[in-house]
């Protein structure tokens, strides 16, 4: 596994950081894509299977569905709201410890949430607890993961994204199951006990560094240093940590005077909308439309399994696409607003099966190359995108906030929850108006660059000039200041 070639102490090889001569496409990223792939299950998995207990809460708590989903709302809304805190603890102390503090953040906010007694403890233990652990958890290794390939890269994250999709699939029908035989509290019991794996996740979260000069020259020094410290009973992991200068910035704001960042930041505010709602509350649809209770919980599976096509084929996609990725996202946003507005449509059965799977599928397109999208150059660039996730996630906050209680909203209103999609389809329409200008950011972004560069040249051309033309020619008074007698020297 280790990529170096020579041999160093164990613990340094295995959890130390991975050195490179460029980016590897691989290597220790496959370990990492592993830990993105059970992170997604953790995390994005988790939050969109939690409307199987929407009716439980409901009865529990003698609550509306506009309050029952402020508890998924917080929980999304501290999960990407908290994404500079998340980007600077991982700038200061390194991936690895955020994440293994996130993952104990999921679980115990998770498994004290069932022995809560009303909606306003839960709002406290799922929504702030586990959503500050969400986004410990997610930004670090999405992070990391994008810094181990470059060729490959939204291929890879694709797949790895792939474990949302497969927890969806399989969470549904189980927590139904399950919950039908020790309640909906045993349930989350056992959810927040297998979200402490993501603590085991955070250790193969091992930093890349990237020199391409003298490699084996550092290496072996490396090497030195690591027995040097251990001789002298320093642990070998402490010596393996990332290193941390001392004038490394914290947080990068600089991306936020960026047009084509803005408005890609818009999309992502707008697009939000449509990212959590449809699945909290396509099961009461379906059963409002006289769909079995039974078969309303696999409407969920169909839409997991929909969106790993999705993710699959993006990747793909993407891969291969010789015009802008954005374009690409572009054409697979207006698909699925389109799909949100046939949810208030149809009224029978196949006709929503068909809506969940299309959906599914774009939802997948959407979902698992918006954020890795900020490493391509048509965005941001990988040099800003640790920075440029944590404001991008931070922006999007304040639409996972409204988005669960306005479709809630419009259900207690209209009594009829297809409403809630009218809300998620008019966000997802904002979001491809505004993805659909960052080319022309972008493009007029280089342009004005240029010119601002050729203009500089100029002008330092054009005062090197002048210089050089008061150096040639320097006029001397030979005679006093009454004397009408002068004599020019040419140098």
């Amino acid at each position: 596994i280790c990529d170096m070639a020579f041999v160093l102490p164990s613990s340094h090889c295995y959890l130390g950081p991975k050195v490179y001569p460029e980016v590897p496409d691989g290597g220790w990223g496959w370990a990492v894509a592993v830990a993105f792939f059970m992170v997604e299950v953790c995390t994005y998995g988790t939050i969109k299977s939690l409307g199987v207990f929407l009716q439980d809460l409901m009865d529990e708590f003698g609550e509306s569905n506009s309050r029952v989903s402020w508890v998924i709302s917080i929980c999304v809304f501290v999960f990407s709201f908290t994404a500079p805190l998340s980007t600077m603890m991982s700038n200061r102390f390194g991936s690895r410890p955020v994440v293994m503090m996130g993952g104990f953040l999921i679980s115990l906010g998770t498994i004290t949430s069932a022995y809560t007694n009303s909606l306003k403890e839960m709002y406290i233990t799922v929504g702030i607890v586990s959503g500050l652990g969400y986004c410990l958890t997610f930004l670090p290794t999405i992070t990391t993961l994008a810094q181990y390939f470059n060729r490959r890269r939204a291929l890879v994250t694709s797949v790895a994204s792939a474990g949302e999709s497969v927890a969806i699939f399989a969470f549904a029908p189980v927590f139904t199951a399950l919950k039908a035989h020790i309640g909906w509290r045993h349930c989350l019991i056992i959810i927040g006990m297998f979200q402490a794996s993501v603590t085991v996740c955070g250790l193969l979260l091992c930093p890349i560094i990237i020199k391409p000069e003298q490699l084996q020259t550092v290496y072996e020094l490396e090497n030195e240093q690591t027995r040097t410290s251990m001789s002298s009973g320093v642990s070998a992991e402490a010596e393996a940590g990332s290193p941390k200068p001392s004038n490394t910035k914290l947080l990068d704001v600089s991306v936020l005077k960026d047009s084509a960042f803005i408005c890609y930041a818009l999309f992502g505010l707008f697009a939000t909308l449509g990212f959590f709602a449809p699945q909290l509350y396509v099961i009461e649809l379906s059963k409002s439309r006289g769909v079995e209770p039974s078969m309303a919980s696999y409407m969920l599976s169909v839409m997991a399994v929909a969106e790993i096509f999705g993710r699959l084929s993006i990747g793909v996609v993407l891969n291969k696409v010789p015009c802008r990725k954005t374009l690409v996202l572009l054409v697979c946003v207006v698909f699925l607003c389109l799909v949100l507005v046939a949810f208030t449509l149809v009224w029978e059965f196949w006709g929503l099966v068909v809506c969940c799977a299309l959906y599914g599928y774009f939802l997948g397109t959407v979902a698992s190359t918006h954020i890795p999208m900020l490493a391509e150059e048509d965005v941001v660039g990988v040099q800003k995108m640790a920075s440029a996730v944590g404001m991008y996630v931070f922006i999007q906050s304040f639409a996972g906030l409204a988005g669960p209680p306005l479709a809630g909203v419009l259900v207690d209103v209209t009594q009829n929850y297809g409403a809630s999609f009218y809300s998620c389809a008019i966000g997802m329409g904002l979001g491809a108006v505004c993805l659909a200008l960052v080319g022309p950011a972008k493009t007029g972004l280089c342009h004005r660059r240029k010119r601002d560069d050729i203009r500089s040249r100029e002008e330092e051309k054009k005062l090197s000039q002048q210089e050089n033309n008061q150096a040639d020619f320097l006029e001397v008074d030979l005679a006093s200041d009454d004397s009408p007698v002068k004599q020019n020297v040419s140098l």
